[in-house]
């Protein structure tokens, strides 16, 4: 009767798409876990708690038959307490981590790389929340201190952000910290449309030094396994209307310190010992940054209700040899929300979504050739059959075509008691059937397009 609650979960999901002679993918993910919130009695602390487990995997096989696959699993828990001072609060607390990762992978080059690794870690953290001027400002200044014990390192993390409410109908925002990371996440520069993310950690074998800005030399020295980024975000909020709002936010994020899977690696560093560290690496040290705003209008009136997006980014890596645009970055991306509530017992509601994104990079394809392979080979090499062979163009100089995609639904929804809730949906995915691009071969030359229209009928009950 006080609030304080248990709760428990768990899922199991399974995915499979198998394009004959084209390429094949499996996805499996699982985990469970409980949390509660406990609030005593005459108290003004909040005790929260969390523990979980979960894992997932990836396994890609396309037509050049070289398996990739990527695995993790791990648990993770922690407590929390939260203390109310009149209007400002004080949030404490310490959090545990430890997973495993098992990756397999071919780089560009046809390299393979593969770790198999364990991390534990461990955090704690202290936020405030200060209100001043009648709580015309809001300061929320934290510190995390993040111990990496397989890595023997420490994160410390200060971070801030601010609220201030210069009228009654506009505001101003600001975020501003130091964030770390130890998991990579690795896809592959052969495909076009990258399907396969595989993790693994920061890995002990990083090169001694390395060149931080376009242009440097690798003078620079590598002090640290873990990779670190500085986060400034502004924005203000507008009231136009009592059912009209405007939030537009802008971001900078450098990052200092990245590592990522070497796509120039040509020899293995244990027979190779005197090659540059670019070319003998799994892995490599990269910077960048990612630059851009986000603008959301929301329309709120009565049953109608109307949530549109806009965002333009600007993602940079450079990696010792080469600035490239990321296979993540999306220069244009357009998202629109709405729903109507036909009856006002708000039983029956139609929604809609239309999304619109501009093409990701891609690495083109520059030429094929006979690959012949040398290792411990004797005979006459003018004779032998190979195998074919890619050459790539520069690294994600082209694009991909534009998104889009229209999902329309129709729901019930009957309240049966209380605590016992009835939910029929029916909808239709790409209602327009735009051919949107799935995956493509290099070696075929064929494309395979994502869902065409897709009926569906979902039912739910909530007890």
């Amino acid at each position: 009767s006080n609030g304080s609650k248990l709760s428990f979960s768990g899922f199991d999901f399974n995915d499979k798409v198998d394009y004959a002679n084209i390429a094949s993918f499996k996805w499996n993910s699982l985990g469970g876990g409980s949390s509660f919130v406990l609030i005593p009695g005459n108290s003004s602390t909040l005790i929260e708690g969390n523990f979980s487990y979960s894992q997932y995997k990836i396994e890609q096989i396309a037509s050049d038959s070289l398996p990739r696959s990527s695995s993790i699993n791990g648990f993770n828990g922690g407590f929390k307490f939260s203390n109310f001072i009149g209007r400002n609060e004080i949030r404490y607390g310490f959090e545990f981590i430890g997973f495993a990762t098992n990756f397999e992978f071919y780089n560009d080059l046809g390299r393979h790389i593969s770790q198999e690794a364990n991390s534990t870690e461990i955090a704690g953290f202290v936020k405030t929340k200060l209100v001043f001027l009648d709580r015309k400002l809001i300061l929320e200044p934290s510190f995390r201190l993040h111990s990496y014990a397989s890595l023997g390192q420490i994160s410390p993390e200060p971070r801030f952000s601010a609220k201030y409410n210069i009228t009654n109908w506009m505001r101003a925002k600001l975020a501003s910290g130091l964030y770390a990371q130890n998991l990579i996440a690795a896809n592959s520069d052969r495909d076009v449309v990258n399907l396969f993310y595989g993790f693994l950690f920061s890995p002990d074998d990083l090169q001694e030094n390395y060149s931080p800005n376009p242009g440097d030399p690798y003078t620079t020295p590598v002090k640290s396994r873990i990779q670190k980024a500085n986060h400034l975000i502004l924005g203000l909020e507008f009231d136009v209307l009592k059912q009209f709002d405007i939030n537009v936010e802008a971001y900078q994020k450098q990052f200092t310190f990245l590592t990522s899977i070497n796509r120039d690696k040509i020899v293995d560093e244990t027979s190779h010992p005197s090659f540059p560290d670019y070319q003998k690496k799994n892995v490599i040290v990269e910077t960048g940054y990612a630059r851009g705003f986000d603008v959301v209008i929301k329309y709120d009136i009565k049953r109608f209700y109307v949530w549109l997006t806009y965002s333009l980014g600007y993602n940079r890596r450079w990696d010792g040899q080469r600035e490239y645009f990321p296979v993540f970055d999306r220069r244009h991306n357009v998202n629109l929300v709405s729903s109507y509530t036909i009856d006002k017992k708000k039983h029956w509601e139609v929604n809609a979504r239309w999304n619109m994104g501009t093409g990701f990079p891609l690495t083109p394809t520059a030429g094929y050739y006979q690959q012949v392979d040398l290792t411990n080979y004797m005979g006459n090499y003018a004779t032998q059959n190979g195998t074919l062979g890619q050459v790539s163009g520069d690294l994600f100089s082209q694009r991909l075509p534009d998104y889009h995609r229209l999902d329309l639904g129709v729901k019930y929804k009957y309240n049966w008691a209380e605590r016992r809730t009835l939910e029929i949906t029916a909808g239709v995915t790409n209602a327009y059937n735009r051919s949107n691009i799935f995956y493509f071969d290099r070696v075929t030359f064929k494309r395979k397009n994502q869902l065409p229209i897709l009926p569906s009928l979902n039912m739910s009950f909530t007890f």
